[in-house]
């Protein structure tokens, strides 16, 4: 495959997108932000399996997650599963990569005159900031690895047996449904590894069935909300390919 053809070039461009996000993801995932309070509305109290008090709290790494299953559901649609599971496991090397990096970064001996910031008028070791934003601990990163690699060949699997029965009809089934079932697992995954079997949190099941209902939710949300987003992605494909070169890589797709 060379990239003067327009095909490369789109599997070029998409498949970048999608790593990127995904490294993204995991970047500004130690943010947590309330959804109700970004949206400006009074906070949920929702009692689940004896866990009070939760609402919409949700890591920062959300808002990019959407974009990476449309990504994963259109280069399946036009590459096939072979395809995304390469660059799913790309992005996973590459995660594991800059988290390396970063550690690495983490241990390097600060400049003196760095140290000692004052930020918004508020003084700031920059040290210790930039160990807490990027230190996420191993059990996180592992479960967010495994979440997403695990998440990524559901919705491949789903995507491309649904595709059978519909046939070419049902776009938005085939990538919705798909994406649904894929974030349900990651939803989970990540909960379980990260703060079930991490001996530092310990959490009970309840605790993570509970918090992993109220992600799901907010992201079956987003997804459905989402979809009207997939139907442009392929019809701006679809003109840029031309229709017979797109109907060839479709066809080829499914076939693979």
């Amino acid at each position: 495959m060379t990239y003067k053809t327009k095909e490369s070039r789109l599997f070029l461009i998409l498949g970048s997108f999608l790593i990127a996000n995904a490294i993204l993801a995991e970047f500004i995932g130690v943010k947590i932000f309330t959804v109700e309070g970004s949206l400006g509305i009074e906070k949920f109290d929702i009692n689940m399996f004896g866990v009070p008090d939760l609402s919409f709290n949700m890591s920062a790494g959300v808002i990019t997650w959407p974009l990476i299953f449309i990504m994963t559901d259109i280069i399946n649609e036009y590459f096939g599963i072979k395809q995304v599971r390469f660059l799913s496991i790309l992005a996973a090397i590459l995660i594991s990569y800059a988290f390396l990096v970063v550690g690495f970064a983490m241990n390097l001996v600060p400049s003196d005159f760095w140290i000692n910031q004052t930020i918004n008028n508020e003084p700031m070791n920059m040290n210790n900031a930039f160990s807490a934003i990027f230190g996420q601990g191993m059990w996180i990163i592992v479960g967010s690895i495994v979440a997403f690699l695990i998440g990524q060949m559901v919705d491949v699997i789903i995507f491309h047996r649904i595709k059978k029965m519909t046939g070419e009809r049902f776009l938005w089934l085939r990538a919705t449904g798909s994406t649904l079932a894929s974030q349900f697992i990651d939803s989970f995954v990540v909960i379980f590894i990260a703060f079930y079997i991490n001996p530092q949190y310990n959490w009970s099941w309840q605790m993570v069935a509970a918090i992993g209902i109220v992600n799901y939710s907010y992201k079956f949300i987003v997804a459905i909300l989402m979809t009207p987003l997939l139907y442009v992605v392929h019809n701006i494909i679809d003109r840029f390919l031309g229709k017979d070169l797109s109907s060839k890589l479709i066809s080829e797709a499914r076939n693979s």
